[in-house]
């Protein structure tokens, strides 16, 4: 686990049962073939924040729910995190994520395909195990926005509204992995009734703000922090929120078009358009959206159960938006 990470505070409620989230998660590949279970060492070693197992944790045990479920399902939802980057790599030719060789940058691509099928599986069973039929309907449905979001992105469509592309995309990509921590936590809780379409708007609003600090920081960190080239995403024909801000404002810029149109190879070109992204005011805009959608999750919680992990949740709210500092 990423030991950093560890010291922020909203870490602390849980930070014993992240560990036995670990340890679940490693166990997945017991009594199976020898490589699979180096590939998700070697996965599981790479740094991951598990941002996505506490939220699921201090979510259902702010509700009441049971721990060894909640453990459980933690570990199933960040499996399933982990078989979207393994594919995700792949898909983007990635041979680095943080600074480590991805699993396709060592195998084949076959390989590559069925070690995240297995994980993807090896989740899903561990998700069944927390013996809730609506936890697995909102995990499969959770599975099909994800890859839906994937194909979306490698057959893109003009659809007229940019942004709305945009927002869709992170849902699918980032959102919906919070929404589910969140939601299905609370099946598992005895306030489920009360407490599901609150925790979903937490998530979903966490989960949003999450990706758009991703998308600004591509811009405005460097390529150390992020473990990735800066403006990456521009890099590989991507439209992120400070792109969108800046085309806006600046509709005829001539570098824009030719990145708009997926044909901006020059490098020269790509590092001027980064700097007018940078310099334009796109990134403030952009933060400034991150912090509303963090304003209304925290409205969403307020009036659920006043406890260390309602104050963690409100925390972890704020650590997302505080990233870009």
């Amino acid at each position: 686990m990423n030991i950093q990470l560890t010291t922020v505070a909203f870490f602390n409620p849980v930070q014993e049962s992240i560990h036995s989230v670990e340890v679940k998660m490693r166990s997945a590949a017991n009594g199976y073939n020898p490589d699979l279970k180096a590939a998700l060492d070697h996965l599981l070693s790479s740094g991951g924040k598990r941002i996505r197992p506490a939220v699921a944790l201090l979510t259902g045990r702010m509700l009441g729910a049971d721990e060894e479920r909640l453990i459980t399902l933690a570990a199933a939802i960040e499996l399933l995190h982990t078989a979207t980057l393994v594919h995700d790599d792949l898909i983007d030719g990635s041979l680095l994520r943080r600074g480590i060789p991805t699993l396709n940058s060592q195998w084949s691509p076959a390989a590559t395909v069925l070690t995240g099928d297995y994980i993807f599986a090896r989740a899903a069973e561990m998700a069944s195990a927390t013996g809730s039929v609506e936890v697995m309907q909102v995990f499969s449905r959770t599975l099909s926005t994800i890859v839906s979001g994937e194909i979306s992105q490698l057959f893109r469509r003009d659809t007229g509204s940019i942004r709305e592309d945009y927002y869709k995309r992170i849902y699918a990509k980032t959102a919906s992995m919070f929404e589910l921590a969140t939601t299905a936590s609370a099946l598992l809780s005895p306030m489920c009734e009360d407490a599901l379409e609150p925790v979903r708007s937490f998530g979903y609003g966490i989960g949003m703000a999450f990706q758009i600090v991703d998308d600004v920081l591509d811009f405005s960190g460097e390529q150390e922090q992020i473990g990735k080239p800066v403006a990456s995403d521009l890099r590989q024909g991507l439209i992120t929120l400070p792109t969108i801000y800046y085309l806006e404002s600046e509709p005829d810029d001539p570098d824009l078009s030719l990145a708009l149109n997926g044909v901006l190879y020059d490098e020269t070109r790509l590092t001027r358009l980064t700097h007018d992204i940078r310099s334009s005011g796109a990134i403030e805009k952009s933060i400034k959206e991150a912090g509303q959608h963090i304003a209304r999750a925290l409205d969403a919680l307020e009036d659920l159960p006043q406890n260390v992990e309602h104050q963690a949740l409100e925390d972890l709210a704020n650590y997302v938006i505080q990233r870009h500092y």
